[in-house]
C-alpha cells in the first residue's frame, strides 16, 4: 500500500488524514504484529515531535473504524496489523512472543462452530495457535525439549 491508498481508506472510514495517522499505517505496514512501543518508536523515525499518547489514540482510531486490527494474545501487549476482514488467525512463540499469521483453514466463514450461539449472530472467529517459533526451536538443546514437552 502507498500513502495515496492510505488517504483513501481513511477518508472512506471518514477519518481526517494527519501526518500521525498517515506515519502510524506505515509504521504498522513495516512491522506487522508490532506492539505500541514498536510502532511509536517507527513513527518517531518520521515524525520526531510525535507524543506516545497521539501514537496511542491514532492505534485506538484506526483499530475502531476497522482499518487496523487490534490482537492481544494471552499474557501478551496489544499488536497491531494491516491485515482486516479476512478471518486469519495467528500463531504465537511461547519462548520469544513472535507472532505470524496463520490463514483460516476453513476459509472465510468462522472457523468455529459453536454448540450454542446463545442468540448471538456469529462472524469472527479467533484462534491463537501456541507454539515454539523455528529460531527458538533451534537455540533448545535436546534435553531441554525433553524437559519442557514432559511438562505439556
Amino acid at each position: 500500500m502507498h500513502d495515496h491508498d492510505f488517504e483513501h481508506l481513511l477518508r472512506g472510514a471518514e477519518l481526517r488524514v494527519t501526518r500521525p495517522r498517515l506515519a502510524v499505517l506505515r509504521a504498522v505496514r513495516r512491522h506487522p504484529h508490532a506492539d505500541t512501543g514498536s510502532v511509536l518508536a517507527a513513527v518517531r523515525v518520521e515524525e520526531p515531535a510525535v507524543s506516545h499518547q497521539a501514537v496511542y489514540d491514532v492505534l485506538g482510531v484506526l483499530s475502531e473504524s476497522g482499518l487496523v486490527r487490534r490482537i492481544q494474545p494471552a499474557g501478551s501487549v496489544a499488536r497491531y496489523e494491516l491485515r482486516v476482514g479476512d478471518n486469519h488467525h495467528h500463531v504465537v512463540c511461547r519462548s520469544c512472543g513472535e507472532v505470524a499469521d496463520v490463514d483460516c483453514a476453513v476459509g472465510v466463514r468462522p472457523c468455529l462452530d459453536a454448540s450454542d450461539t446463545h442468540g448471538f449472530v456469529i462472524d469472527e472467529a479467533e484462534v491463537t495457535y501456541w507454539g515454539t517459533c523455528p529460531a527458538c526451536s533451534t537455540d533448545r538443546t535436546p534435553s531441554q525439549s525433553r524437559t519442557t514437552e514432559g511438562t505439556r
